[in-house]
């Protein structure tokens, strides 16, 4: 498996919406194996696949005892009460603020073999949820603070070493891959 460079706030590939799996297959599982191997190297809780460039609606996560993958995940809330906490991002990296999230969720999707699954479990797993979904609909935890507290946010984003860095550049096998995944 392949650890894969995490994309920064300001590329454009955070900002779109992912698109839906149609195809779980070989080409999915390594992606899916990709992603877990970056997630755990960069000691994150979860990680979207927008996050290494790739706009399919895949997330991986490994936080609070709970770990696996959901394709095409959707969540509902369960009850109305809210938690509000610290909240990080890989593409934003060494910075965390506190984000108002749903304090208890149950997700559903399917696994990278296209069966169904159901994913629910502590308050931190519920922010994970919400977090990776909203990556795949082009959404960052900063869109989701306080109008101060993102203005405050942005400034120390634009102050940051990594701002404006240039996109990795991702190189390609020139060898032919006969509809094998890489």
């Amino acid at each position: 498996m392949a650890i894969q460079p995490v994309r920064l706030f300001g590329d454009p590939v955070l900002r779109t919406r992912a698109t839906e799996v149609t195809d779980f297959d070989a080409e999915l599982r390594k992606l899916v194996a990709d992603m877990t191997d970056t997630l755990h190297d960069e000691g994150g809780a979860g990680l979207a696949a927008p996050q290494i460039g790739v706009g399919k609606r895949v997330f991986v996560y490994d936080c609070d005892g709970f770990s696996g993958h959901l394709i095409n995940p959707t969540w509902e809330a369960v009850g109305d009460e809210d938690q509000f906490g610290k909240e990080g991002c890989l593409s934003i990296p060494g910075f965390g603020w506190d984000c108002r999230r749903k304090l208890t969720v149950v997700a559903h999707g399917w696994n990278m073999h296209g069966e169904p699954v159901t994913v629910e479990g502590s308050e931190l797993l519920a922010r994970c949820i919400q977090h990776e979904t909203d990556h795949l609909d082009g959404v960052l935890f900063i869109d989701r603070l306080d109008a101060e507290t993102r203005k405050q946010a942005m400034r120390e984003i634009r102050a940051a070493s990594w701002f404006g860095e240039p996109e990795p550049t991702v190189k390609t096998s020139p060898h032919p891959m006969f509809g094998k995944a890489r």
